[in-house]
């Protein structure tokens, strides 16, 4: 029952701010004209069209607030009055009293305030759909003082989610027992995925967790900066970490009259993106610019400033690998690799036949090759290639779904900065030296060196178990043991001597992988 209320309250929040009509204005057939006109008779819309739909969407609560935020970043895609004032919900979602946030902090730590922080700013600096952010000072062991962010979860979230989650359940259901690509697209697999990484982002410690992991992870590359976690402030309602000073990256001319290297930071982006994802299957999975700012510091002056780290995604080593050679057989245009692929990993039927798949593939990402990103809109390919993907009952994969979306807004965040930016030259040499290092002598020495522990454990143990067997042996049993053991021996020899072998192809195969790369590219 709380499903079918929870319905007719989105469909009633759908008709109070016009919607509808947002919908229908979208076409020009008199017919449909002659619809909005009687489903507006009575009402009055007389706020913008964008600002209705920033209005619906706070409204209708996070799940759609960040629906808004993906399409905000998608102005190749929306009308630019909508595209900006749906960049509003990427930090000014309207706070709450921040009476409650004191509340909140007072309960999570069981002491006043005055005992936590030296200073609070009771004022929110940022607020978003699930928790909003407050500058503070805390005093550290050493007696010093440190500026920090203390973001506060938004009172009543989960319940709000729940419902809404269990509203998409009911529909994904639907979806799959009554379309006829149902079983195709997992509409239930996928929206289980985003109810893991919902529920996730409401546990701050996690996201805590989630922030100290990418810090680590991205040492050494100097091209973002993480915040620092104080872990002695952290609680599943309440998080405190390194306060950040930078220009949100939406400013672009600030960033430009600042003599930041617009271009250059549009494809450290583009690296930042591909290395979280293939190095390390960790990614930032909402990268909203509302999420992202520029260090004007002298010290780190145009590096990134990631924040928010609620959502992040995650691959299998089977997913990186994989991926990786779709995306390096698309830069090479193999598309007869990208075919295969899919037939390999049995995304599609195994009858599938690799020439006709190869030459839809074809027809939908030749054409935008050789273009800068603002010739170029991922949305339309991503069109085409579910249309194609349709015809040849290609499966969805739920694991895939924030790369995804992670990926649409990456691009969108790319066009802001520099729509001459080429998203394929940029990425191509990462992936080749990425692919290049998992099949070359760095992955086997790293398999060696994860795999010594287990056998420098079980070695020294051979001969003591080998003796207590044949010491167990009958007498009349020890001749057909010798000719076992020499049958073995004969199978070892076998199979040193393929391996053997087999290294020495690899090698040579290595070699020539080399000297084709080198002179192809």
């Amino acid at each position: 029952m709380t499903r079918f209320l929870r319905g007719w309250a989105i469909l009633w929040v759908v008709f109070r701010y016009g919607l509808d009509e947002l919908v229908l204005s979208s076409f020009e057939h008199p017919w449909l004209r002659t619809v909005r006109g009687i489903v507006t008779l009575g009402r009055k819309l007389d706020k913008p069209r964008g600002v209705r739909l920033r209005e619906a969407l706070e409204e209708l609560g996070p799940i759609f607030v960040k629906f808004g935020q993906v399409l905000s970043t998608r102005s190749d895609l929306m009308p630019p009055d909508v595209a900006e004032e749906l960049a509003k919900l990427q930090d000014r979602v309207p706070p709450f009293d921040p009476q409650i946030a004191v509340d909140t902090i007072e309960r999570s730590f069981k002491r006043p305030l005055e005992q936590i922080f030296v200073r609070f700013e009771r004022e929110p600096v940022a607020s978003a759909s699930i928790a909003q952010v407050h500058f503070a000072v805390v005093r550290n062991k050493d007696g010093s003082e440190s500026d920090v962010a203390v973001k506060v979860l938004r009172p009543g979230m989960k319940g709000v989610i729940d419902k809404d989650l269990a509203l998409m359940h009911m529909m994904a259901g639907w979806v799959e027992k009554l379309s006829h690509d149902g079983k195709r697209l997992k509409p239930r697999q996928v929206v289980a995925e985003f109810d893991n990484y919902l529920h996730d982002e409401l546990d701050l410690i996690r996201e805590a967790s989630n922030a100290a992991q990418l810090r680590r992870n991205m040492e050494g590359l100097d091209l973002v900066l993480i915040p620092e976690i104080f872990w002695d402030y952290c609680h599943t309602d309440v998080m405190v970490m390194q306060r950040m000073n930078g220009v949100p990256i939406s400013q672009v001319e600030r960033l430009r009259e600042a003599g930041v290297d617009i271009p250059k930071l549009a494809r450290d982006g583009v690296t930042i993106f591909f290395t979280q994802v293939f190095r390390d299957g960790f990614f930032h999975a909402d990268m909203h610019p509302g999420n992202i700012q520029v260090s004007l510091e002298p010290e780190t002056f145009g590096r990134y400033i990631s924040l928010d780290f609620g959502i992040v995604g995650t691959l299998t080593e089977f997913d990186k690998e994989y991926l990786a050679q779709n995306f390096l057989a698309f830069f090479r245009r193999d598309y007869k690799r990208v075919a295969e692929l899919h037939v390999e990993s049995g995304w599609v039927p195994a009858i599938t036949r690799v020439e006709e798949l190869e030459a839809a593939i074809r027809a939908v990402c030749e054409p935008y090759f050789d273009r800068p990103l603002a010739e170029i809109s991922l949305g339309m390919v991503l069109m085409r290639l579910f249309q194609t993907s349709r015809r040849f009952q290609v499966e969805i994969q739920p694991q895939l779904v924030l790369l995804q979306k992670t990926l649409l807004n990456i691009e969108g965040l790319g066009r802001q900065l520099d729509p001459n930016l080429d998203l394929w030259s940029t990425a191509k040499p990462f992936l080749e030296q990425w692919m290049l290092e998992q099949m070359g002598p760095q992955r086997l020495w790293r398999e060696l060196k994860a795999q010594a522990p287990r056998y420098a454990k079980i070695l020294p143990d051979m001969p003591r178990v080998l003796h207590q067997y044949l010491a167990h042996r009958g007498a009349g049993q020890h001749e057909a043991l010798l000719m076992e053991l020499l049958r073995q021996q004969k199978t070892t020899n076998r199979l040193l001597l393929a391996i053997l072998s087999a290294g020495i192809g690899f090698v040579i195969g290595l070699v020539v992988l080399q000297l084709l790369l080198h002179f192809r590219f």
